[in-house]
């Protein structure tokens, strides 16, 4: 994460990594304070593990792909799905992170909903891992505590709405079928109802879409 936005669009991975900067003496701090809290050996072994500097340049197991309000443009965000290494996606899963289950605003930290549900259709529906693509779309987040974290890796910065926030997700939609085709599923994941409902009206004609958590829990 100690990458420049300038070096990780050089790079090819912009959107890869979350969208926070963080040098490798705050990102060791991390973890060493993560290796304190810890009371059992094995999870501090494991933990010792994750330290930066024991790992490469760029780890191998993204998790999905980051995408802020700060790449709203039909141009940007397509360079950042062209980032991830397959072309053959065929589902995708997005938040926002402002209704994680109970939870509630988790902002960038809400990555974990978009791969859990993947997962789900891998497990349970024989869909090819390499198909599936988690999105998690930073706007910011009114959580405080994550706004005051030092160690917060998403965008620390209020949430945007209106009508900047409908354009970066109308650019998204645009930006995502010249990508993997008009086809590609696209589920909207634990978005504030206000903006659920809002986007199924807006797209359920033109996109192949669907939001889980109101059109899901009917069924």
């Amino acid at each position: 994460m100690a990458f420049t936005l300038h070096e990780r669009q050089y790079l090819g991975i912009h959107g890869l990594l979350p969208p926070a900067f963080m040098t490798q003496e705050q990102q060791a701090c991390r973890v060493m304070k993560q290796i304190r809290r810890e009371t059992d050996n094995l999870e501090k072994s494991v933990l010792s593990m994750t330290s930066p500097y024991n790992k490469p340049v760029v780890l191998v197991n993204i998790w999905g792909l980051y995408i802020t309000i700060d790449d709203n443009s039909i141009s940007k965000i397509y360079q950042i799905l062209s980032n991830w290494p397959r072309t053959d996606v065929k589902a995708i899963v997005v938040t926002d992170g402002e209704r994680i289950l109970g939870l509630g605003d988790l902002g960038a930290y809400g990555m974990g909903i978009p791969v859990g549900k993947l997962a789900l259709y891998v497990a349970l529906a024989g869909i090819q891992p390499q198909w599936c693509l988690p999105v998690l779309i930073d706007v910011g987040t009114n959580n405080q505590k994550l706004l005051d974290n030092p160690f917060y890796t998403g965008l620390r910065r209020p949430r945007v709405r209106g009508a900047e926030y409908d354009q970066l997700i109308d650019n998204f939609m645009i930006a995502v079928t010249k990508r993997f085709g008009s086809e590609t599923l696209i589920q909207f994941e634990d978005f504030a109802f206000s903006n659920a409902y809002t986007l199924i009206d807006r797209y359920k004609n033109d996109y192949c879409t669907f939001n889980d958590d109101i059109q899901g829990n009917l069924v």
